[in-house]
């Protein structure tokens, strides 16, 4: 039985990768599907465990020859999606999360007509500034630099197909998992996990 695809986009200091370490955590079967950037790692951040890092030009290689299942430039960074590394983990059964820009969740939803986007958002612009601000980790330029593209980020949740505001951490979670246990219940996934006791079901009796 294969996997199913979902996508998770938010704009920075949304809390999008705090959910998604908690979905994964408290979900079986959902793994995260670990990008590529040529970003420099941020402080605790593991490669091959956060993103496989590396540098501009094996990136720009990479998109020349097809090994991403998507990519863009944010922010003077490169990050990227291995179509490979996405294709295994689906074919192993795991529900897998894209964490990716809405440029990418919309390259990847003309390649997969199923996939099943989700748009995070903060409550309020002061409440992003200030999740921004308690990173502690960029500096001011920096943080106003991602607020300036918040708002363009943000209207792009019209393109998805599900919204979760993260006003209350434990609530936005339980709304992701319901997103990922609805999606197992569709016609096609419980025709494919459940096909032997259906057909038990349906067939006639001796």
């Amino acid at each position: 039985m294969t996997g199913s695809l979902f996508i998770i986009t938010a704009a920075s200091g949304t809390g999008k990768t705090s959910l998604v370490k908690q979905l994964i955590a408290t979900t079986n079967d959902v793994a995260v599907s670990i990008s590529h950037t040529t970003r420099e790692p941020r402080p605790g951040e593991i490669n091959g465990q956060h993103y496989h890092f590396t540098d501009t030009t094996t990136f720009v290689d990479g998109i020349q020859s097809g090994l991403f299942l998507e990519h863009a430039e944010v922010f003077g960074n490169y990050y990227g999606t291995s179509q490979n590394s996405v294709t295994e983990q689906l074919n192993a059964g795991l529900d897998v999360i894209l964490e990716i820009d809405w440029q990418g969740a919309l390259q990847v939803k003309k390649l997969f007509d199923d996939v099943t986007m989700i748009f995070i958002l903060p409550p309020s612009l002061s409440t992003l500034r200030q999740r921004l601000s308690g990173r502690a980790q960029d500096s001011e330029a920096v943080i106003e630099k991602r607020l300036a593209g918040a708002v363009h980020e943000m209207c792009q949740y019209i393109h998805f197909d599900y919204v979760v505001i993260n006003d209350n951490f434990d609530v936005a979670l339980t709304e992701l998992k319901s997103i990922i246990i609805a999606k197992r219940q569709t016609l096609a996934r419980q025709q494919q996990r459940h096909a032997t006791t259906i057909s038990s079901l349906l067939s006639e009796s001796d």
